[in-house]
């Protein structure tokens, strides 16, 4: 077998999937993508594994290492300049800790050197398009004219470069699109919370299931909300989000369905056979 890359553009695409030689179909992409892949796939009856959106919160309890839990959600949110399906975009605190959280992600957001992606003292560099830059800022400025606060950052910077400055958004609340939708790009949205029982249900309170993470200080406490009570295909606890190709990968709700990486990512796209000899 020879493995080849094609680069298409999107009307044939669809005759690439119905092609009789394509046996399965993988996507990492959005949302739309994703339900007219699986649309054609599933008419041709055809495996799918689909990695989509998400709207990954981590929550931040008040008996979590709050320095600790800034810098991991600083790291996250603005890996790749935030152009991460699993980067931390909800940050959800519980009020006891609300105002020491925001001083720090303030502090190391605004400690980011964003330009030239070679430059050796560049922590973070441009996104990836003119218009995903402006389609963040619309959502940030948008964001705030519905009461949110702009803690960090929120103005676009002068030409060149499709640059977006790390952004920090506080008091944002239900019905703000930064509270379901994926903000991608280097733009934390904090969300403020009364206790963990709150947290919880805001965590997930959204259509995505991709990633999320807990900070605590109680292992125990911080094992059981990610294994039992977050609803995501990847849970984390006193660290961000990631990727490991020794581990499963994947999503729920909308973020998708299958897995990606390790073993079970592999078996995802072989014919599982039963022989039995008599």
């Amino acid at each position: 077998h020879v493995f080849r890359t094609l680069v298409v553009d999107v009307p044939p695409v669809e005759s690439v999937i119905r092609d009789d030689r394509i046996k399965a179909v993988t996507l990492t992409g959005s949302n739309r993508a994703g339900e007219a892949v699986a649309a054609v796939a599933g008419g041709c009856i055809k495996k799918t594994v689909l990695e989509l959106g998400g709207s990954d919160p981590s929550v931040i309890l008040a008996d979590a290492d709050v320095q600790a839990a800034a810098s991991e959600c600083m790291i996250s949110r603005l890996s790749n300049a935030g152009q991460s399906c699993i980067a931390a975009k909800r940050l959800i605190v519980v009020n006891d800790v609300r105002e020491e959280f925001e001083g720090y992600i303030v502090e190391k957001m605004s400690a980011a050197v964003v330009g030239d992606p070679t430059g050796p003292s560049t922590t973070m560099g441009p996104l990836a398009r003119a218009d995903l830059r402006d389609n963040l800022h619309q959502q940030v400025t948008a964001r705030v004219a519905e009461g949110a606060q702009a803690l960090l950052g929120g103005e676009l910077p002068d030409p060149p470069g499709f640059f977006y400055p790390p952004t920090a958004l506080t008091n944002v609340a239900p019905g703000m699109p930064a509270y379901e939708e994926e903000l991608f790009g280097p733009v934390a949205a904090i969300i403020p919370v009364a206790d963990e029982e709150e947290a919880l249900r805001v965590a997930n309170d959204t259509i995505y299931g991709l990633s999320a993470s807990v900070y605590t200080r109680d292992e125990e406490r911080g094992r059981k909300i990610a294994t039992e009570l977050l609803e995501a295909g990847g849970c984390f606890v006193n660290t961000f989000s990631r990727s490991d190709p020794r581990l499963p990968f994947g999503g729920i709700k909308q973020s998708g369905y299958g897995r990606e990486l390790s073993a079970l990512g592999i078996r995802e796209f072989v014919n599982i056979k039963t022989v039995w000899v008599a």
